[in-house]
């Protein structure tokens, strides 16, 4: 993990690969992933039996192999450990708390003249959640993937997750039944976004997918975007820290690493104003590794994704930062909420010591599904906007339309569209 600073002739170019780390080469998988999609959308159950062979290493003989029993998702609920049922309802309850207050509001507007204008929220119909099943499982995905749907009033909720060997993790169906899911599946890659974006006999067709998943899955994303919504486009995991001469090195390290360990290709940066934090906080992150379980993944994310800058005040930390627009950043300095102004782009800002980017992964509230790769410049979290859609409401009185409807039919005929000028027209002289 490589020192350098802001003031060294060559931070140009190394800062500019950092900003670069989320690039993922879709288009080398775009021909494999396209081929998946035209198989899925034309043969349906068909096709995803024979991925399911191919990818997950087991045979559907009939077409209800493909869901996932909901009494399973009961009996690995009623079977877990009494503490971890307790903390998976407490993130539950705090993640919908959280969610609960981004739910917006039908809005009407009475004007004086006898005009209604207003918006109606509804929820989608159907939602599907791509929950990741390869070298980990994870039910705080679900969590916080299924929540905002509950919380937005989606009534049909559609779940594919991978399932190598047939074999699915006992906590996830746990937190499936905490749901309620009724519609899980034992589909992954994607051949789930497809199933999900076209339908198949099995799978019904959502209005809108989200979760995180590898490049197959992003690059499926991409290309039924349009067909359906998407959430974002994520690529690997990254933390951003600033840091100040005060700020803890053993917690620098630990912080760093906890996103390492995600992926060899998640992201790990540090930015600091102390070369002595700097240091310490590098000798603390290779003293740290050994400790873990997922040691060479780490080590390779920390070794070839991960960088510590030394700069000259916290203003130039936040530029940099800015820059960067990282998917969870840090603010390990004395006072976080007099730097907060300064920081515009970054999908979760965690304040201060106690705040650690794992909280945020997994019971604080907000949502753990942000975007990567600087894509914070322009895509927010996860939220219940993402499960809504919103109408305009536009009603004229007689009155209403004589004061204002000369104007538009001024505007259409300028435009040089006819019809348009005569709707309008027609009605002021009635």
């Amino acid at each position: 993990m490589k020192i350098i600073k802001s003031s060294d002739s060559t931070f140009k170019a190394e800062f500019n690969a950092l900003l670069g780390r989320g690039k993922m080469d879709i288009k080398s998988v775009e021909g494999i992933v396209g081929g998946i999609l035209d198989e899925i959308k034309n043969d349906k159950n068909s096709a995803l039996k024979t991925h399911i062979a191919k990818f997950d290493n087991w045979e559907v003989t009939v077409d209800s192999d493909l869901q996932i029993d909901t009494e399973a998702m009961r009996m690995a609920y009623e079977a877990i450990d009494a503490n971890l049922k307790k903390a998976l309802h407490l993130a539950y309850d705090r993640i919908y708390a959280f969610h609960k207050k981004q739910l917006p509001k039908s809005w009407l507007d009475f004007e004086e003249n006898g005009n209604v204008l207003g918006q109606k929220v509804s929820a989608v119909d159907r939602a599907g959640l791509y929950i990741p099943g390869g070298k980990a499982a994870y039910p705080s995905s679900l969590l916080m993937n299924a929540i905002p749907a509950i919380v937005a009033g989606v009534k049909e909720i559609v779940v594919c997750t991978p399932t190598p060997n047939n074999e699915i993790n006992e906590l996830l169906l746990a937190a499936m039944h905490l749901c309620d899911i009724k519609k899980a599946f034992k589909v992954g890659g994607a051949s789930a976004i497809g199933a999900m974006a076209y339908g198949t006999e099995t799978i019904s067709k959502v209005d809108v997918i989200t979760g995180p998943g590898n490049i197959f899955v992003a690059t499926a994303k991409k290309m039924v975007f349009g067909e359906v919504n998407i959430d974002m486009i994520a690529g690997p995991s990254e933390i951003g820290i600033i840091a100040d001469a005060k700020a803890d090195a053993s917690y620098i390290a630990m912080d760093l690493l906890s996103q390492a360990e995600h992926d060899e290709m998640a992201s790990s940066i540090l930015i600091t104003t102390s070369q002595t934090v700097a240091q310490r906080a590098k000798e603390e992150v290779y003293k740290a590794l050994e400790t873990l379980d997922r040691v060479e993944i780490a080590r390779a994310s920390i070794e070839n994704r991960g960088a510590i800058i030394v700069v000259d005040d916290l203003e130039e930390a936040c530029t940099l930062m800015n820059e960067i627009a990282p998917e969870h950043l840090e603010l390990l300095i004395e006072n976080p909420f007099e730097l907060l102004p300064q920081i515009k782009h970054a999908g979760a800002i965690f304040m201060g010591a106690y705040t650690p980017e794992p909280i945020g992964d997994y019971i604080a509230g907000p949502n753990h599904t942000l975007p990567t790769g600087g894509t914070a410049k322009f895509y927010s979290p996860l939220g219940v906007e993402h499960f809504i859609k919103k109408s305009s409401i536009i009603s004229m009185s007689k009155a209403g339309i004589d004061e204002i409807g000369e104007a538009c039919a001024l505007l259409a005929k300028t435009e040089g569209l006819d019809a348009h000028e005569k709707s309008v027209r027609i009605r002021l002289e009635k």
